[in-house]
């Protein structure tokens, strides 16, 4: 659907009739996710996947502030594109994943350290539970 947006307008992505959309209703929501799912069913042929047919525009947003974190986009132009006043929303949106742990596992391997920064515990053969 972005894609699909993307250039109609010089500035915003979603428009109607030239200006932005500033407020999404949410019986126009589900309205769209019904016609998406009903198309994702024409096309693949199979049912559609329940969080598609659930997903909220909310759940876009931290998408989005995910993969800005992700892709080293700066915490201050995070919250600008993300349009937050409070950092402590911006931290909630785009907060890290369990690459930034696996990046300290990397560092442990150094010859030099010998302490896990991730470790899988399992029960011993015979330990009761």
């Amino acid at each position: 659907m972005i894609e699909h947006c993307r250039g109609r307008h010089s500035e915003f992505v979603f428009t109607r009739g030239g200006s932005p959309v500033t407020h999404i209703y949410n019986s126009g929501w589900k309205a769209a996710r019904r016609r998406a799912a009903a198309r994702y069913e024409r096309e693949f042929g199979r049912p559609c996947p329940a969080g598609f047919r659930s997903i909220r525009v909310h759940d876009l947003k931290h998408t989005y502030g995910h993969r800005l974190r992700v892709a080293g986009v700066s915490f201050e132009d995070r919250k600008l594109l993300l349009g937050h006043k409070a950092q402590h929303v911006t931290t909630h949106y785009s907060a890290p994943e369990i690459g930034a742990l696996e990046a300290s596992e990397r560092v442990c391997q150094l010859e030099s350290l010998a302490c896990p920064a991730i470790s899988v515990v399992r029960p011993h053969a015979g330990t009761v539970r």
